[in-house]
C-alpha cells in the first residue's frame, strides 16, 4: 500500500512538473489532491503516521540521552 501511495505522489508531481496541458489541468489536479487529502480516511491515516513518527522520535531521543 505504501509503495502505491509513493508511486501516485510521484506520478502527480511528474505530471505537474511536465505538463503542457495548461492551467486548467493543473487546477483540476490540485482540486482532486485536496479532495483526497480532506477525506476522513486519509486524515485518520495521517494522524496515525504522525503519532507513530512522534513516538519513534521520542524513543530515539530517550535512547540518545541515555547514551550521553
Amino acid at each position: 500500500m505504501g509503495k502505491l501511495v509513493w508511486f501516485a505522489a510521484g506520478a502527480a508531481v511528474g505530471f505537474v512538473v511536465g505538463t503542457r496541458a495548461g492551467r486548467q489541468t493543473y487546477d483540476d489536479l490540485v482540486a482532486a489532491t485536496r479532495k483526497v487529502m480532506e477525506h476522513p480516511t486519509v486524515q485518520e491515516a495521517a494522524g496515525l503516521v504522525q503519532a507513530q513518527a512522534s513516538k519513534l522520535y521520542d524513543d530515539g531521543l530517550r535512547k540518545l540521552n541515555q547514551q550521553a
